[in-house]
């Protein structure tokens, strides 16, 4: 078998593994003995077990490699299954023949290496039980997901099934990074190139979690439906007070519309200049994008809104139809704006008022999250200590709940949640 031969799946990030268990096969095959082959082996199993307890994987920690591979490699053939499912024509023939010599290695009895170098190893790796099913890389649904696509491809019986199998994976789920995770941040590569970077690890925040604040919420749900069914939807600036639930919901819509294709990537002031390029990467994927601005608000000598605004609305180039914006901010028109801005020396005020505002006046729905008055608060105490399985006569804890706002600067869901996690946890 040669690695080399293969036309789309090639030059895998993390194939080592996979060039040095090909060498070995290769040997195997021609029943020869390489010098260095043990000290290859173990390095391979080595490699193999550390993935496992990276991504959480158990059983066939070899077919969970190839799969693992072959989910994440973005080409030609996967991407365009990503948007359409199942293709024709030459790209169909080439990943014929490049899961051909796959099928090969799921197929090949990895037990003969063992024979041939007098080890133990391998049979352990295809029957492995992790000692912990945690992931620090995926969940538990992505781990599984790849896990028991790996069983699938490895008993596939035909070259024509392995595809076919792979095809539904891609249309199902999509492909790489951007298929398998809900949402991404923004980094930088060793060469200073912009990298959409998965968050591992996402708060599971369940929109029915949120009490109290059922308009606001529709809004939201409406707008964001519309965006992943393919509608027309608008930008949106979740504005209001601090600790209301902005930032939750956005939690909430990802968790709520990722299985329809919703991915969120979130984004910090300093790295807009990298909208383009961040743009450029996912405007041809098949996916939805919430571009997530968290508290977002700018100082009157910040310049950065200015490529916001040229990426919500004015440049020459056409916003993507699978990209919308979402902020919060505790900021209404987004920049601050003086006293000296209305009554200072500037021969143009109204014009400059209009700069300052412009930028919020882009986002095409606001939606209010206002300080909730004293009946919506205790309705929020009552419905997080029956999820948090707080027994409290009403009463006492609708006092004790307005004693802690008090101490805590005031009402909010926040300062709700605060409250009873202490009772949940024994402290009166």
């Amino acid at each position: 078998m040669n690695l080399g031969e293969c036309i789309l799946y090639r030059d895998f990030p993390e194939g080592k593994i996979l060039e040095d268990m090909v060498f070995l096969i290769n040997d195997c095959e021609r029943e020869e003995i390489s010098e260095n082959g043990r000290e290859i082996l173990y390095r391979c199993v080595h490699g193999l077990v550390e993935m496992a307890g990276m991504y959480g994987f158990s059983g066939n920690l070899w077919h969970n490699y190839l799969t693992f591979l072959l989910v994440n490699h973005e080409n030609a053939f996967s991407m365009a299954c990503e948007i359409k499912g199942p293709v024709s024509g030459s790209v169909n023939c080439l990943a014929e023949q490049d899961f051909s010599f796959f099928k090969k290695l799921y197929e090949f009895d990895l037990s003969r290496l063992d024979g041939i170098y007098g080890t133990g190893c391998c049979s352990v790796i295809c029957n492995y039980e992790n000692v912990d099913g945690s992931s620090k890389m995926f969940n538990s649904r992505i781990r599984d997901r790849i896990c028991s696509m790996s069983q699938t491809l490895a008993e596939a019986s035909s070259v024509g099934e392995f595809k076919d199998d792979m095809v539904g994976f891609y249309r199902d789920f999509g492909v790489g990074k951007l298929g398998l995770h809900k949402a991404f941040r923004i980094e930088h590569g060793e060469k200073g190139e912009v990298v959409i970077a998965p968050i591992t690890r996402i708060a599971h925040v369940k929109l029915e979690d949120l009490v109290g604040y059922e308009i606001p919420k529709q809004k939201l749900i409406e707008n964001t439906e519309a965006f992943v069914q393919g509608r027309k939807a608008n930008n949106c600036l979740l504005f209001g007070d601090a600790g209301t639930g902005k930032s939750s919901s956005i939690k909430g819509i990802l968790n709520r519309y990722y299985e329809d294709g919703l991915r969120v990537i979130e984004v910090y002031k300093h790295q807009f200049q990298d909208l383009n390029e961040v743009i450029r990467q996912i405007k041809n994927r098949n996916y939805k994008f919430i571009l997530y601005m968290d508290d977002l608000s700018f100082e009157e000598f910040e310049i950065e809104y200015k490529y916001l605004k040229a990426v919500i609305e004015g440049g020459l180039e056409k916003k993507p139809d699978n990209i919308l914006i979402y902020a919060t901010s505790n900021r209404r028109h987004l920049v601050k704006e003086s006293m000296a801005d209305r009554t200072g020396d500037d021969l143009h005020a109204a014009d400059t008022r209009q700069e300052l505002m412009s930028l919020a006046a882009r986002f095409g729905l606001t939606v209010t999250f206002q300080q909730p008055d004293k009946e919506r608060f205790d309705a929020i105490l009552l419905e997080l200590a029956r999820q948090y399985g707080v027994q409290m006569p009403s009463d006492q804890l609708f006092l004790k709940g307005a004693a802690f706002a008090l101490r805590a600067g005031g009402r909010s869901p926040r300062v709700a949640k605060q409250f009873i996690e202490l009772l949940a946890g024994g402290v009166s």
